[in-house]
């Protein structure tokens, strides 16, 4: 074979790999793929999607999770809920809490409640994930020892049902995740009150994350993150919005303002910058 021969071979060779769709980092492992929804999942192991699915059910939970030590992983394919209208109550993923060790990963979640809710329990992970248009609450996680990182949660709100929306709402450590577009309904009342992302569970760290374009309507006003665990770090976020809005960038627990530590965020357009910050440095607003 010449040289030629060799370097066209191998261009081809090339050409073909790129067309191979990339897939999710524990596909190769999956024990079961789900291919409709809603869904039970009442057994350990590796669960993955290999085309998107969705749901016009506006109660229960197109995926639930009745089981320890599960890991789900869409292999960046969605589930979808925007058929059941802006007045559902269903979750697109959730997990009671007396669950341990739930991972959920790569997955595209539009149109519910709630995008994601683990309601308690411990060891929990949820990394990479898109979530877009759910009505209240893009990610829940409560219980201890929990970690959401690297999600892109857009545009939470809408719901009738309330006058708020959390785009992240979390007992865990939250790092580097960005949240974009939160608003709510005024169906409930003329005044909303968008949050970015609020967390629970003492000494954990809020870190690298961007929250932006809250928006407020009548005399409401915006948080940025919302601590309520103590001896929490909040560092290196980025908040801000659109136009000056009634509001506070970073919220702190305690009326001392000792109990959470504040270090090299930016924070622009919000009235209150900080409130209830030890400010330990490197700390900027407009």
């Amino acid at each position: 074979m010449t040289l030629g021969t060799r370097l066209l071979a191998a261009l081809v060779l090339l050409a073909g790999l790129a067309t191979i769709p990339a897939q999710a980092e524990t596909f190769h492992t999956c024990g079961t793929i789900i291919n409709t929804v809603p869904t039970v999942i009442a057994t350990q192991g590796v669960y993955c999607l290999s085309h998107d699915v969705a749901t016009a059910i506006t109660t229960g939970n197109a995926i639930d999770i009745q089981a320890n030590n599960v890991t789900l992983d869409c292999n960046g394919y969605k589930i979808g809920g925007l058929a059941a209208g802006s007045s559902s109550t269903a979750s697109g993923i959730h997990a009671d809490a007396a669950r341990q060790n739930i991972t959920v990963r790569n997955c595209g979640i539009r149109g519910f409640y709630q995008g994601i809710n683990l309601q308690g329990g411990a060891g929990h992970l949820i990394e990479d994930n898109r979530l877009d248009n759910n009505l209240w609450i893009g990610i829940e996680v409560q219980g201890d020892n929990n970690r959401v990182r690297r999600n892109a949660v857009y545009d939470t709100g809408g719901t009738p049902a309330v006058t708020y929306s959390i785009g992240i709402d979390a007992a865990a450590d939250v790092i580097d995740n960005t949240v974009a577009g939160g608003f709510a309904s005024t169906a409930a009342g003329p005044d909303t009150y968008p949050r970015g992302i609020t967390t629970y569970g003492h000494g954990s760290v809020v870190r690298g994350n961007e929250v932006s374009g809250l928006a407020v309507a009548g005399a409401g006003f915006a948080r940025g993150i919302l601590v309520y665990g103590f001896r929490t770090r909040v560092d290196g976020n980025h908040i801000a919005l659109p136009v000056a809005k009634t509001g506070t960038g970073i919220t702190g627990v305690g009326v001392s303002g000792t109990d959470t530590f504040c270090v090299g965020n930016t924070i622009g357009n919000f009235t209150t910058p900080m409130a209830y910050c030890q400010d330990v440095g490197g700390n900027a607003s407009n």
